[in-house]
């Protein structure tokens, strides 16, 4: 019989609503349910709801507010939490079926070989985070850069971050390449290393990074 590790009820549940913000079913500054509601909504007792507030919390994803119930804090938080989740159950479910296989005694010498390697590799991407789920930066009139494309102010070498898409009004303009001015209203997605957001917003807005 397979094992695996179980994760506990009030961590599923703050990852559950972490991903919700990621894929902005909530926004930033919207209120949610207050813990009574939440444990309610997921079928579980107010302690368990608490704690998977607090640990949002926490993190400073949410703000819990005395009367106000919990309000969404932080976008970028949020996604960091979420992928240090999910690499770390990946890495924890390879050492899990590494510990079976030897127990059991049952695979060949090859195949835990494969189960190391693979272990090596997702601690590796653990220690990167990879960004598979893109930053996003809205462009304000205060930045220096306005009306500016990306080449002409170096955007990648200043920040490392890479332009994949921008919204502009109700559209969504893919790849748009080198040439791609910064406008008023504009929100600019780009991918990067774990630093990059930081990088991104003082590039941008220099003045705000100082005060």
């Amino acid at each position: 019989m397979e094992k695996k590790l179980r994760v506990p009820t009030y961590q599923k549940i703050a990852v559950d609503i972490a991903s919700k913000i990621v894929e902005h079913q909530y926004v930033i500054g919207e209120r949610i349910y207050t813990r009574s509601k939440l444990a309610s909504s997921y079928n579980v007792s107010s302690e368990t709801a608490r704690r998977a507030v607090s640990i949002l919390s926490d993190l400073g994803i949410v703000e819990t507010i005395k009367g106000s119930g919990v309000i969404i804090k932080s976008y970028e938080k949020a996604l960091e939490f979420v992928r240090e989740f999910k690499d770390l159950q990946t890495v924890n479910s390879l050492v899990a079926d590494i510990k079976d296989s030897i127990s059991r005694q049952k695979k060949e010498t090859l195949d835990l070989e494969e189960k190391i390697a693979k272990l090596t590799e997702n601690i590796a991407r653990f220690q990167s985070i990879n960004p598979f789920i893109p930053f996003e930066v809205k462009i304000e009139k205060s930045t220096p850069y306005l009306n500016k494309s990306t080449s002409e102010v170096n955007f990648w070498h200043h920040t490392g971050g890479t332009v994949i898409a921008i919204k502009r009004d109700n559209q969504t303009i893919l790849s748009p390449g080198p040439y791609a001015a910064f406008q008023e209203n504009d929100v600019f997605y780009f991918i990067g290393d774990q630093d990059s957001y930081r990088r991104v917003v003082e590039f941008l807005y220099p003045e705000d990074s100082i005060s």
